[in-house]
Formats: C-alpha cells, structure tokens, sequence
C-alpha cells in the first residue's frame, strides 16, 4: 500500500468516519421519538410544581455528570453489589430528584421504546430546569449514549467548593472549558441551596489568624455562622445560593461583587483582572450572562462519554 493512499485513507477515516460516530445533533430524535422534548419538559414542570428545588437539582446533576466520564448519564447508576456508583460519592451524596429523570424515561418508553438515552433526557431536563426558571431556551444537540461505568471514587474529580483559582482552572481546562466557561456556568449557582459543610472553612477557623473570610461582607458572615455554627448538628441546615434562589437571573454576580458569596470557589472568580471583568460584565448585563451560559452549557453538554448503549432503566446498565 503505498503512503499516498495511507494518508489518504486517515483522512477519510478523520474527517468523515469519525465525526459520524461522534456528532451531536439538534435532530437527532426529530423522526425516531419527535416528542421527546415536549415530555421532558412536562415531567420538569410537573415535579418543579411540588417541589422548587427540583430546576437547581437538575441543573447540579447534569453539570456532574459531565465532569465525570463525559455526558453518559453515569451519574444516573445505582450502586449495585460491591460497586459505589457516582450518585454515592461524597460530593454527590445532595444530589436528588432522580425520579424525574425515571419519570421521563418511563413515559418516552411508551412511546418510543429503546431509542432515547438516560444522558440525552438529563440534557434536556437540565435546560428545562433553567427556563423553568425564567432563564434562556437553548436548543439541545442530541446523540448521546448511556456509560456502564459509574465509580464514587471518580467523584473525586468534580470541582470542590472549597477550590481556588488555579484549581478551578485546571479542572474546566482538563475539559476543554475555558475561563470565560467557567465564569458563566458558575452563573448556574443562582439556583440552589449551600449546605453548611460546603462553606464551613469561610466562616470558622479561616486561617490561623482569622476565624471568617475576611471577603465575606461582614454582616453576611454573622449571619451564615448564625445558621452555621461552628459545631453545627442541624441536619440540612445551610443558605440559599442567592437572593432568588429559585429564580434564574444574575443576582449571583451581584452578591459576588458585594461580598456575598458562598463559596470559596465563588470568591476566587475576583482573585484575577479577567474573571473579574467577566463578573461584573455578567451583574451588570443579564442578556449578556444569559447568552454567554447558554453558550457554555451547549459546550459542556457535549463533552465526550464512552457510552455505547441505550439504556431501558436509567438506574441499571442494559
């Protein structure tokens, strides 16, 4: 075989081949399941309607989903025998509202049996989740296969509240996330709720010299150590991620900039010139933080899995 004709094959193989086998599209269900859609977004607002933690919780869960093995729904699995799944890692353990993704399944199966997958449905109830709120419609790319593979011990990879600056990049560059990604998907912390533990290290014994964050405004660390004290035993004690916290706006940056964040994660996005321009830009511009997460989130949806199947129960592998 001459080297010529190598080549030429490779580049076949790269070029036309591979993107096939991998490409995400917005219609990808429009002839095999052309209400796919239209039921996510039912089951969204049905459980939204009983329970207004449910847009933050889906929101969280697809975020951490995709940090881990790609968008493959493996943070769907149960554990099972002597294997931990991703659902009971430790920074995982508040994730809730799964029955919603159960939900959806069980009604797409009726009517297009064996044809949408769990990380598929997951996407779509995640931006539903957001307009449900009162954020932006985006459209979806779709393709995606479910993963096998779901370990607690992976969960170890996912951005930590308690992360700063360098770490927070690395960890979005490792992905293919850049620093404009992750100002705007922190944006996503405008829903939701903070347990204690998550910000415990901002408000006692913050340094050896220091009991809080001596960013924090003040009078917001009086009151989180009143809702958190330092030895602290009300389970699910904790603070609302922002003034409106279950509304999707740009209060976040707003509070940010005042001092009023939660987490250390939130705090480090001012510790450099060009995330703290992005931040302000975002507090000051609601259309422009709603473009710019739309972006992001579209970005993050399609970081590659290993999925190669199509799962009938999004709890247990086929």
């Amino acid at each position: 075989m001459s080297s010529l004709f190598f080549t030429s094959l490779l580049l076949f193989f790269s070029l036309v081949l591979l993107p096939s086998l991998n490409a995400l599209s917005h219609h990808y269900y429009d002839h095999t399941c052309p209400n796919l859609e239209s039921i996510v977004a039912r089951e969204v607002r049905l459980a939204t309607a009983n329970d207004k933690t449910v847009p933050a919780a889906l929101l969280r869960m697809h975020f951490h989903d995709c940090f881990i093995r790609g968008c493959d729904g493996s943070v769907l699995l149960d554990s099972k025998g002597k294997n931990t799944a991703e659902k009971d890692g430790p920074p995982n353990i508040s994730l809730h509202a799964f029955y919603v993704i159960d939900n959806a399944k069980k009604a797409i199966e009726s009517t297009c049996p064996g044809v949408v997958s769990c990380a598929d449905i997951l996407a779509l109830a995640a931006r539903d989740a957001v307009v449900v709120s009162g954020g932006p419609h985006w459209e979806v790319p779709k393709g995606r296969k479910d993963g096998r593979i779901s370990k607690a011990s992976e969960t170890r990879q996912l951005p930590a509240p308690t992360f700063n600056f360098s770490q927070l990049q690395q960890s979005f560059s490792q992905r293919g996330l850049s620093l404009h990604d992750l100002v705007a998907l922190s944006g996503g912390h405008t829903l939701g709720f903070a347990h204690c533990s998550s910000f415990q290290n901002r408000i006692h014994n913050f340094n050896s010299s220091l009991d809080v964050d001596p960013s924090l405004d003040p009078s917001f660390a009086a009151s989180l150590r009143r809702v958190c004290p330092a030895r602290n035993k009300v389970k699910n004690a904790g603070s609302a991620m922002d003034s409106s916290t279950t509304v999707f706006d740009n209060a976040y940056y707003k509070l940010l900039l005042d001092g009023k964040s939660i987490f250390s994660s939130d705090q480090s996005l001012l510790s450099t010139p060009k995330t703290k321009a992005l931040v302000s830009k975002f507090a000051n511009e609601q259309h422009l933080f709603e473009k710019a997460f739309v972006k992001s989130m579209v970005k993050m949806s399609q970081i590659a899995g290993a999925g190669q199947e199509v799962r009938l129960n999004c709890r247990l592998v086929r």
